[in-house]
Parts: structure tokens; sequence; C-alpha cells
């Protein structure tokens, strides 16, 4: 009873509240990229190449580290993460309420270009929130923090994945994008009230140190070997997963669920199972290690990618749907949670943003550049075979963990 009531406590820490707040405002507006926007062209009558080429709108998630010195080396009036993230938060606001206003039909360059600049607002709001989440924890938070912080953001898929399909079925795209968009207030409230993180060390004094510092800092900790391998299974690791989920909703309209079947099946039986991959995955770093929990939560993510496989050969069966967004769900937060850890862990506070930055614009690659190609190797392979293709595409990142992450050597070694 008494290791219930900690673990509880430890829950409702408030800094632990604060990494769900920041979660959920940081997935937002990933997830109507990658949920609400697919769903919105599809509707529209977009083709499948088209769809998965549209992807490529993430690139800023990709060159974020470009300018995440810029949020290193100066402060604004409300402090150097608070400053920065309530302006982001703002203009997101906007910008996604604009979105809807649009017609795919005829004005498909604007919408490109509303989505490039959503992506840009996005990119450089995860910049502040990582930076602001690795200065707030502590080393030995870093487990439960990151898996919580994980867990809200796949709780925010929720919104634009379920609720704004739901509505898309009833009411007009402008007000399905303007209710979607007020989704951002939580996190405006929330920046306007919590304090700015405590300093660990100063920050860099000039840009130029904001540049090259973070990139010199990493090579001369790691050496110049360990550095690319850790670069590479940065890449590598969720490939399988990303690829997998790209085209989920024109997947599942692909098999002849209606929107609502999405909305209320496919999105909500993530939700249980979300949460529990959150929490459990916190609790059971805090047991394993983030490096035991990469190697196990990692083949965990890689058997969900297979779920899909065997639903596209199911075909349309709303338990089969249940089971196989439940499995995703909860595996690729574990997945994540310990992924995320993981880079938290390997930057340095002098430059959080710049380097958790580079290390999550490489893992966001695969979510842009290999993942306009999905609508191609859907339509040469088939849904099936495509499932298939993605489980094998994990295994060269689990490989690397022998050499970033053994399975018996502890993460401060």
């Amino acid at each position: 009873m008494s290791s219930n009531v900690m673990l509880w406590k430890e829950l409702l820490n408030k800094k632990f509240i604060i990494c769900f707040f920041t979660g959920f405002t940081s997935g937002l507006p990933l997830f109507i990229l990658i949920s609400l926007l697919p769903a919105w062209l599809a509707d529209s009558g977009l083709d499948l190449k088209a769809i998965g080429l549209f992807a490529l709108i993430q690139f800023p998630f990709t060159w974020k580290f470009i300018w995440a010195p810029l949020f290193d080396r100066f402060s604004l009036s409300m402090g150097r993460r608070r400053g920065w993230l309530i302006i982001f938060q703002v203009l997101l606001l906007i910008s996604i309420g604009f979105a809807g206003l649009i017609s795919p039909n005829s004005q498909i360059t604007i919408v490109t270009l509303i989505s490039i600049v959503i992506a840009f607002f996005s990119a450089s709001q995860d910049v502040v929130i990582d930076a602001y989440r690795r200065e707030l924890l502590l080393d030995n938070e870093l487990g439960l923090g990151n898996a919580i912080h994980v867990n809200a953001y796949k709780i925010a898929s929720l919104i634009p994945g379920s609720l704004s399909l739901i509505l898309a079925d009833f009411f007009s795209w402008d007000l399905v994008f303007i209710v979607t968009a007020l989704f951002m207030l939580p996190g405006i409230i929330l920046t306007l009230l919590v304090k700015e993180p405590q300093l660990r060390s100063l920050p860099p004094k000039t840009i130029k140190e904001a540049v090259i510092e973070p990139f010199k800092e990493f090579k001369n900790r790691k050496g110049v070997k360990g550095a690319l391998l850790i670069l590479l299974f940065i890449f590598l690791y969720k490939i399988g997963d990303s690829m997998a989920t790209a085209l989920a909703t024109p997947f599942y309209l692909d098999l002849g669920f209606s929107m609502t079947e999405i909305g209320i099946i496919a999105k909500n039986a993530g939700l249980w199972p979300g949460i529990a991959g959150g929490v459990l995955g916190g609790i059971w770093m805090m047991k394993l290690g983030i490096n035991r929990s990469l190697w196990i939560f990692g083949i965990m993510q890689m058997l969900a990618t297979l779920s899909f496989a065997w639903l596209a050969s199911v075909g349309n069966n709303n338990l089969v749907l249940g089971i196989t967004v439940g499995v995703e769900f909860f595996a690729a937060g574990l997945g994540t949670s310990a992924f995320i850890a993981y880079i938290a862990q390997s930057t340095n506070p002098k430059y959080t943003a710049t380097q958790f930055a580079l290390f999550t614009s490489l893992a966001s690659v695969p979510r842009t550049l290999t993942n306009a190609s999905t609508g191609y190797l859907v339509e040469f392979f088939g849904w099936y075979h495509f499932f298939i293709i993605c489980f094998f595409l994990a295994i060269p990142g689990m490989l690397l963990l022998l050499k970033i992450a053994p399975w018996n050597q502890s993460n401060s070694e």
C-alpha cells in the first residue's frame, strides 16, 4: 500500500505535472500534421501519393537544430525558455485556426504554405519545451519525466486524430480546425503560470559559441566514432514504427472504416494502453535503467508494427482495429519514452536546446524524408507487405544498441 502511495506522490510531483502539459501542447500541432491534415486532404479527393508527399512539409522538424542556438543564446522578457515558448504557442493557435479557412481543392499551394508554417512553429516550440524539460528535471527524474511527456504527447494525438475526425462528420472543416486550435490554450496558460527552470550553467555569451560549442562539446565527450554511432542510432531507432504509422488514417479509410469509426475506435483504443505504456515505461525505466529499456521496449515496438500487417490481412474488423491501435500505442509509447530519456541524458545542460534539437532533428528525418515514400511503397507492395518491410527496417537500429547502450552497462558509464 505504501509503495502505491509513494508512486502517486511521485506522479503528482509539480515537475511531472508540468511535463504532462508541455507534452500535450508539444504533441498537438504535430499530430494535426500527421492525422488531421491527411484526413482533410483525403476527404478533399487527393490521392495517396500526393498525401504521402505532404510528409515533406515536416522538414522544419529535421532542420530545427539550425535555429536552436538562438534559444540558448537569447532571453526574452519572460525568460530564456518561457519568453520564446509563449510566442510560438500563440502563433500556433492562430495558424492552426486559420488553416481550415483554406480549400485544398482550389488552394493547394496555400495549404502547403500554411502547413509548413505550422510545422516551423511546432518544431520551434519543441526545441524550447525539450530544453525547458531537460533543465527542469534532475538526472534521476529523466526516465519518469520523459515517459510522462511522451504519454501526454500521445494523448494529444486523440484531439486531431479522434475528436476532430468525429467533428468532421458533422461540421465544416473550418470549424473543426478552430476547435482543434483552441486546445493550444492549456499550454499557453501553463507557460504564463510556471517559473523559469534554475540555470545549471551560464548560457552561451555569443552566437558563435551557441552555434559551434554544442557540436564540439558532444564530439569531445563521446569521441568521433562514438558520436557518429549515437547519431546513427537516433536516426534508425524509430524508423520502422514511424513509417508504419505515417499513413495510418488513409490506411483505415482504405479498409473501409468511416471517419467516426476511426475517431471512436482507432484513436480512443490507444488512450488507455497509451497511458499504461507511458506510466509503466517510466516506472520500468527506474528499475531497468535506460539502456535495458531501449532493448526491451524496442523489441516490443518492432512487434507492434506486425499488428498492422495483421489488420491489413483481416480487413474491416472493428475488434482487430482496436487491438492493433492499442498494441501500437502501448509499445510505441514505451519505445519513445526510453528513446527520449536516452536523448536527454546525452545532452549537456549548457547547450540543451541546440544538442536536444540536433538529436530530435535526426529522429524526425524518417518522419519527413522516408515517410514521403510511404505512399509509393504502399502502391507498389500493398499494405500487408509494406508493414512487413517496416518491421525489418527497425532491425539496424536495434543492432546499434550493442555499441551505444550495451545490456549490462549502466547509464552513467
